[in-house]
């Protein structure tokens, strides 16, 4: 059965945050690093990468990453998802200066990494307290405020929302992902934006497939980033098992990759604006789904292992792979474990996602209609 709006909003969501909880643990490491700590690639859930000394033990202490615990790319959606609760309607950069900066400032949530209730700004990264720094701080204009960020993917990350309420809207959401975005990124990283908010409403499309997906970020996307997925893809055609597709995948987005090599010690040129370049989660993430199959195991399953980034690699992996299938996708003892170890309902903020999303098409439905009738005035065309 094709899966309805609802089901497919709640399986992009859920699967977004187990594939961010799944990636946690071995972010930053290489394939051949993640083979030999875990005696093998990670199947499932597991803990933190330096056991029991997560709490004190570098580069990742004070962070609990692992046992289940989602991330900050959970947290971050899951936010915009209470700004789109209280805006009732289509986002923009204003929105993210009116609502998102009190929701990271302002309103203490539960934080898996950290044990804690605490404010989200304590846990999200230095490119992600930008958004306050530059809205809050340097009332910065919420349109260009993302100029001059770290280029990355921090505003790609939580961008499944954008997606999801314009579902099987691609264009609609690539446009309205740039906008939000603007406020956070600049250049390929709030291209990427855009990108994964319209690849997640093209998996939302009746008979979407991995490969319509796919065709459909590379229509939407620009310079780099376009290059990137289209050598990505290319790569992912050869492969039908994650395991022999992680160094052909990560060869293939290289050439496009400001970071480096060393995922931990970044090259000079990184993370700057360019046209040439594009951030490596979303390329690969839509490699993964390509390998995968859209199926939700094996192309998450891929996701983390690749490394690097692979938290934020899987939640775009996972979401898009949700919104595919819906709810049933996501396998549901990975999604009970992640929700009693996060000590997060996963399931409503897909709910009240739905009821905006419900909301804002009966709200487009009237614009589109009053744009009609206007032009059918102007044009003495029937109505």
């Amino acid at each position: 059965m094709t899966p309805t709006l609802d089901d497919r909003i709640t399986g992009s969501l859920l699967g977004a945050a187990v594939g961010d909880a799944l990636g946690g643990p071995v972010e930053g490491y290489t394939p051949a690093q993640i083979l030999e700590r875990h005696g093998g690639r990670v199947t499932g859930i597991v803990g933190p990468w330096n056991g029991g000394e997560w709490r004190t033990a570098r580069p990742l202490a004070p962070y609990h990453k692992g046992d289940g615990h989602v991330t900050d790319d959970t947290l971050m959606t899951h936010a915009l998802i209470r700004v789109y609760a209280k805006v009732r309607d289509h986002l923009d950069a204003y929105a993210v200066a009116d609502h998102l900066v009190p929701e990271l400032m302002d309103a203490p949530v539960w934080i898996p990494e950290l044990e804690a209730e605490a404010l989200p700004l304590q846990r999200i990264f230095l490119a992600e307290k930008w958004i306050v720094t530059r809205l809050h701080y340097g009332h910065a204009d919420p349109r260009e405020a993302g100029t001059g960020n770290i280029v990355n993917c921090g505003a790609a990350m939580y961008m499944a929302p954008v997606g999801l309420v314009n579902a099987a809207h691609p264009a609609a959401a690539y446009a309205e992902a740039l906008d939000v975005a603007g406020a956070h990124q600049s250049s390929y990283g709030r291209e990427a934006a855009g990108v994964f908010a319209a690849a997640v409403a093209a998996a939302c499309a009746p008979g979407a497939t991995p490969r319509t997906v796919v065709e459909t970020a590379l229509a939407l996307a620009k310079d780099g980033t376009r290059a990137a997925i289209e050598a990505v893809a290319e790569a992912a055609d050869r492969h039908r098992d994650f395991e022999s597709a992680l160094v052909p995948l990560r060869a293939a987005v290289a050439p496009f990759d400001s970071v480096g090599p060393d995922y931990r010690t970044p090259s000079l040129g990184a993370r700057r604006p360019s046209r040439l370049h594009a951030i490596e989660e979303l390329p690969i993430a839509l490699g993964m789904l390509l390998v995968g199959e859209g199926d939700y195991r094996r192309t998450v399953l891929g996701a983390v292992n690749y490394g690097r980034d692979c938290d934020s690699i899987a939640t775009m992996a996972g979401a898009i792979a949700g919104a595919l299938h819906g709810e049933p996708a996501v396998p549901a003892d990975w999604a009970k474990e992640v929700a009693e170890a996060s000590r997060l309902d996963l399931h409503a903020p897909a709910a009240a996602l739905a009821a905006v999303t419900h909301e804002v098409f009966a709200r487009d439905l009237a614009r589109r209609r009053a744009h009609e009738a206007a032009y059918a005035e102007l044009t003495g065309a029937p109505r």
